[in-house]
């Protein structure tokens, strides 16, 4: 098992980042962790207020395609956790080449300096995406192939399949985790779940895309986070591990239990014109890594999203500092 001392986590002031950074240095409290983030739009210092005068927690303002501020950050880590990366799918298709550039050649940038500084493990942050739409029945495995149905899903695509060869060619120690549609505290307000939360406690309409009945598998950020932490101890170099929240919920089941939640009516839905080829059903089999590193969930959906509800509730503050309003 890998005790990392030094952790370098990109993406760090972002969603999950910030989720993992303060699991981080609340599990290891000998470790230190380095936080390389560029503060995008979706990156914000706002959501790690609480640990900035940590002496064991360093923030570096860099992008990940600047190999200067790769090396800078990854000097004497001995464990890399890449979650930087594009991740909205509307923003994809108005304009793929920021995409690419970050998540596959900001990618190659990591990875080159991996070559250079040889952490003891390297994992590269992934989604269930990268396998495309299933139909009504089946669950994606790690030997799902891959076939990614937009420009997000397949610049992470070739990102995983860029880091597995890196193992092959150069040894690097590499794992690739692909996980679910996470929801919970400090999720950029564009997203889903926030939005509609966010929108609702103003009575703003909910932009519902299509016929509501799209599917996906939310996994809480937390149990996520818990996942990544167990792979980069455990993980396998080579190997890729799902994970998934065993939650199966339709975009319009989702919207409902927000409304009733927030004592609003089914009126304030707005059905919209559906987003460009639309994946129909993620699902996503966690079996591999619940045997191998004996993980589980341990946030159950009806209670996780109560308790994010609330957090968005109790903390607008942040909301309107991350969203410039």
């Amino acid at each position: 098992m890998r005790m990392p001392k030094r952790i370098l986590v990109t993406g760090g002031a972002g969603f999950i980042g910030s989720n993992f950074v303060r699991l981080m240095l609340s599990t290891y409290p000998e470790a230190e962790v380095v936080n390389l983030d560029a503060l995008t739009y979706a990156g914000s210092l706002e959501s790690l207020r609480d640990v900035e005068d940590n002496p064991r927690y360093r923030f570096v303002k860099g992008d990940v395609c600047d190999p200067e501020a790769v090396a800078a950050a990854m000097a004497g880590a001995d464990a890399v956790v890449h979650f930087a990366a594009e991740s909205h799918v509307d923003r994809s298709i108005e304009g793929p080449a920021e995409f690419i550039r970050t998540n596959v050649m900001g990618t190659q940038t990591m990875l080159d300096a991996a070559v250079k500084f040889r952490p003891s493990i390297y994992v590269q942050i992934s989604t269930d995406e990268v396998y495309g739409s299933l139909g009504p029945t089946g669950l994606f495995t790690e030997t799902t192939p891959l076939s990614p149905n937009s420009p997000y899903s397949a610049s992470k695509a070739g990102a995983d399949l860029l880091a597995l060869a890196y193992m092959h060619t150069f040894g690097l120690p590499v794992v690739v985790t692909r996980c679910s549609n996470n929801y919970g505290p400090y999720q950029f307000p564009e997203k889903l779940i926030p939005l509609f939360i966010n929108n609702l406690l103003a009575d703003k309409p909910v932009p519902l895309y299509g016929d509501g009945l799209n599917v996906r598998d939310w996994l809480h950020v937390e149990d996520h986070c818990r996942a990544v932490d167990l792979v980069m101890r455990k993980g396998r170099p080579g190997e890729v591990y799902n994970i998934g929240g065993n939650n199966e919920k339709a975009n319009i089941e989702i919207t409902r239990l927000i409304l009733k939640d927030l004592g609003k009516p089914e009126s304030l839905i707005s059905y919209v014109k559906d987003r460009l080829g639309h994946d129909r059903r993620y699902a996503i089999d966690s079996t591999k890594l619940q045997a191998e590193l004996g993980w589980a969930p341990v946030h159950s959906f009806e209670q996780g999203i109560v308790d994010t509800i609330n957090w968005y509730k109790e903390n607008q503050d942040w909301c309107r500092k991350v969203s410039g309003r």
